[in-house]
């Protein structure tokens, strides 16, 4: 079955088990947090609004995949939805999640809510510890899950001089010379790093060196990835809640990567790194009600009925997000 047809599956199923109206309202879409919800899950509760942000991402890969008349109404209700959801504001007190929801609006060419996040975003700059933009409104916390995405939004925007002080920034601050891999963040009030490895780190790294035209850098990326963080050759999950969409922006930009860099090894190696993910990924989902249901490890064996990490929306849309990035490669 070509990756086109198995994105096309995962699509069914996410929004089949996952979309549903906010508090009842017509004309409104938002995805579930859990499935089955119980409870106050039932009525978008707790409010995931990152999370809907990489669902509207995966929305527009689907019509970039398999255009067709339905999916922008979804995507319109979708996007209304989210504004709501959030009090009426597409603002946040996270500069990341409002990165992520930058990323996801350029795609579908809404522009005056992207000007809105991305101003509001760089408001989180400051010179301490050497520049970057903080994690939330009164944190000292500085991490390349806002540096990351912010810097590959304000490329695409074109505003590259804040683009490049970003890059610069996590180059300097957050690359480990030994390994190439990106750590997490600076606390900019102690300046001690803190060097956990999350995958979308390296994810939105990379994407911010292809956006720059960071030709090694992109190319180191992809080879720590391969050394490090994908055993067996498949990317390794972090859990379920936020953790659940980690690997599958990685996967994202490793398919960009693939598409975007030189012809050589390191392109290679991040087209095999989304492929047998995807393989992997593939063969352990369970098949169940409305489609494949996936799990947060995807060299593992899903269990039904669903329970734990393979309830949680993210896991979902990590899957989906990599099916989709898989069947971008797709001959």
């Amino acid at each position: 079955m070509p990756w086109s047809e198995r994105a096309a599956e995962a699509e069914r199923a996410v929004c089949a088990r996952h979309l549903a109206r906010v508090w009842g309202l017509p004309g409104t879409v938002l995805g579930l947090p859990a499935w089955p919800p119980a409870g106050r899950q039932r009525l978008h509760r707790p409010w995931h609004y990152w999370w809907n942000a990489h669902l509207l991402d995966c929305l527009a890969d689907a019509q970039l995949r398999a255009p067709g008349p339905e999916r922008p109404v979804t995507i319109a209700r979708l996007v209304r939805s989210i504004r709501l959801r959030n009090r009426g504001r597409w603002t946040k007190d996270y500069y990341d999640d409002m990165a992520w929801l930058a990323l996801a609006l350029q795609r579908i060419g809404e522009r005056e809510p992207v000007r809105i996040l991305l101003g509001a975003v760089w408001e989180g700059w400051s010179v301490d510890a050497g520049g970057g933009i903080r994690w939330r409104i009164g944190d000292s916390f500085k991490n390349a899950p806002t540096n990351g995405p912010a810097a590959i939004a304000f490329a695409r925007a074109g505003e590259l001089e804040k683009a490049r002080k970003l890059f610069a920034w996590l180059e300097n601050r957050l690359v480990d010379p030994d390994t190439g891999l990106v750590h997490d963040g600076v606390r900019a009030d102690t300046g001690e790093c803190v060097e956990e490895i999350f995958t979308y780190c390296q994810g939105v790294f990379l994407g911010s060196c292809l956006e720059l035209s960071e030709v090694e850098a992109a190319e180191r990326t992809v080879r720590a990835v391969a050394a490090h963080l994908a055993p067996g050759g498949v990317l390794r999950g972090q859990g379920g809640g936020d953790g659940g969409l980690f690997a599958g922006i990685l996967a994202r930009y490793l398919a960009l990567a693939a598409i975007r860099l030189p012809k050589g090894p390191a392109a290679d190696v991040a087209a095999e790194l989304v492929l047998d993910s995807a393989s992997a990924c593939w063969r352990g989902a369970a098949p169940a009600e409305h489609g494949p249901l996936f799990g947060p490890e995807w060299t593992e064996k899903v269990e039904l009925p669903p329970k734990g990490p393979a309830r949680d929306l993210s896991v979902q849309l990590g899957a989906w997000l990599l099916l989709e990035a898989a069947a971008v490669l797709d001959p």
